[in-house]
């Protein structure tokens, strides 16, 4: 995602809230029914069937035997949270089994969406162009592990005592290891200046983030860097000399027939109209429907969940030496070889299963050695990419919501079961069974209300409507997105009573009394937070700003 990707961003996920939906009225779908492959010897189970599983896979839950039970089926789900549209396809056995899409292309409007429906990718834009980068590699263009300074032309990484005995590479870049500063980026509100790359490459106006720079050695640790990534594009477009939309196309997308994506930005008025419009987490749509970024490798990517499932797919066959139209099995197993052994992020995996790092892709770690992915996130869209290089089975979900990854963690957990994934972890982040019934009973009762439901499933120990840490910060922000402040931050509380050594259950409370304008409560708050996690930067940089140091 550009604005934050996995899980240093946990937080900002969270923050927008709560899942992500599906609309299961037959005039707002479009289905692809691929016959999905069935293992030999076993009974064939229909399609049609897979998929009504799929669409409802949450049991009707109860709390007070006095009431009907809570029916939280995937359109009910959808009103819930506000959201307009997803669409998603599901990889079996090397194949795209099905493709579907649910809701509408924009909050309010009619037009439904479709399997060809383009949405942004966020930060799993960065997984195509590491391959086109890595094409460029094979062609003698680029190489993998010199100093990016010798071919850049339009600019250059600036030296610095970080840089003197290790310098900037490819490998690094594509690892996240390369030292480089900004993790994401927020795009640009229709109609308004766009900076060209070297702008945003410099910081300066009208580019709205941070210069990118190299701030700590190269090769010494991860951290991950959206910045890095565009000295990736302006590399690529140094060497070939065209733009990078074009060379994309060329390199990647016309190799497999990725025929409905693109890295234009801004989106040409003939793809326009195939577009959803982004969504914010209380429903509103985004300015002028979608931010413009000028950040395409690191995530301007418009693209449907069909044309990103071939190209996992494509990834995977290349690796096993079977299809090899855009990278080289020997390098396309270079491309998803572990280079960092542990990040700082969670995409794949939970806090127990912490994810590898690839060239371009999160791997999964030593119980899910052929597990590749990413997960993005732009301004009102959000979506995932998951995918078992081994078994040929995967998903990718895509939504016009900031509350996508929620709904797809629900997703993909249904999907694991019903095709038999093994070895598949679900998240840390919040459980959507739990999190949409305790946000149901605030709409209909209140906060208080709520917390005595949360005290209720706590007793439950149901499976599909489990509780964790994120649980109650999720309900929080989303009532923080509603605009329920005071609401917001009884429920925080009852977080930090419930979990007290959990450094995010302070960095929440210590958000939500900052902006209630307690700046005292704030302060104590944030202070514990980095007392359980010294290096939560958000919150040590908050302490800054509450203190009056920055």
């Amino acid at each position: 995602m550009t604005r934050s990707t996995p899980l240093y961003a946990l937080k900002l996920l969270l923050r927008n809230a709560i899942i992500c939906l599906l609309w299961v009225t037959l005039h707002s779908t479009h289905l692809i029914p691929v016959a999905a492959a069935q293992a030999k010897g076993k009974p064939s189970v229909p399609l049609a069937e897979r998929i009504q599983r799929v669409e409802n896979g949450l049991a009707p839950v109860s709390l007070d035997e006095s009431e009907s039970p809570l029916q939280l089926s995937l359109e009910r789900l959808m009103k819930l949270y506000k959201i307009p549209g997803l669409s998603l396809a599901v990889i079996d056995n090397y194949k795209i089994a099905w493709a579907k899409g649910y809701g509408v292309t924009e909050a309010g409007a009619a037009t439904p969406v479709t399997t060809r429906t383009l949405f942004m990718a966020g930060s799993i834009a960065k997984t195509p162009a590491a391959a086109g980068a890595l094409a460029l590699v094979e062609q003698g263009k680029l190489a993998l592990d010199e100093n990016v300074n010798q071919r850049l032309k339009t600019w250059k990484v600036p030296e610095n005592e970080f840089t003197a005995q290790q310098k900037v590479t490819l490998r690094r870049i594509l690892s996240h290891s390369a030292g480089l500063t900004v993790h994401g980026f927020p795009g640009y509100t229709t109609g308004e200046p766009l900076p060209t790359l070297v702008q945003v490459l410099n910081g300066e106006k009208p580019a709205n983030t941070a210069p990118v720079r190299v701030d700590f050695v190269p090769g010494t640790k991860w951290r991950y860097s959206g910045g890095g990534v565009l000295i990736e594009q302006q590399l690529m477009m140094d060497v070939t000399g065209k733009q990078f939309p074009q060379l994309m196309r060329e390199i990647v997308f016309d190799k497999i027939g990725m025929n409905d994506s693109t890295y234009e930005q801004p989106l040409p008025p003939a793809r326009a109209a195939q577009a959803a419009s982004g969504t914010y987490a209380s429903g509103k749509t985004v300015a002028g429907k979608w931010h413009v970024y000028r950040e395409m490798a690191a995530g301007g990517l418009w693209t449907t969940p069909t044309d990103l499932a071939n190209f996992a797919i494509e990834i995977a066959l290349s690796k096993q030496g079977k299809s090899n139209r855009i990278l080289t099995e020997a390098m396309t197993r270079e491309m998803l070889k572990t280079q960092m052994d542990r990040v700082g992020e969670v995409a794949l995996g939970d806090f127990q299963h912490v994810d590898r790092m690839g060239l371009g892709f999160f791997l999964g770690d030593a119980s899910r050695p052929d597990l590749f992915g990413h997960i993005g996130d732009d301004e009102g869209f959000q979506a995932m990419l998951y995918m078992f290089g081994d078994s040929g089975q995967g998903a990718v979900i895509m939504a016009n919501s900031e509350n996508g990854i929620l709904l797809g963690d629900l997703l993909l957990s249904i999907i694991a079961k019903e095709y038999g994934w093994k070895n598949y972890v679900p998240s840390n982040r919040p459980q959507i069974g739990s999190s949409a019934v305790l946000l149901s009973v605030a709409r209909q009762k209140g906060v208080k209300a709520a917390t005595q439901a949360y005290r209720q499933l706590k007793k439950m120990e149901s499976p599909q409507y489990g509780l964790n840490q994120e649980t109650l910060i999720g309900l929080g922000y989303t009532l923080l997105a509603e605009n329920k402040l005071q609401d917001a931050i009884e429920v925080m509380k009852l977080e930090v009573h419930e979990y007290p050594d959990y450094w995010n259950a302070y960095d929440s409370l210590g958000e939500l009394y900052m902006n209630a304008g307690e700046k005292q409560l704030a302060i104590e708050n944030y202070e514990k937070s980095v007392q359980l996690k010294p290096d939560n930067d958000g919150g040590i940089e908050a302490l800054k700003k509450l203190k009056g140091q920055s």
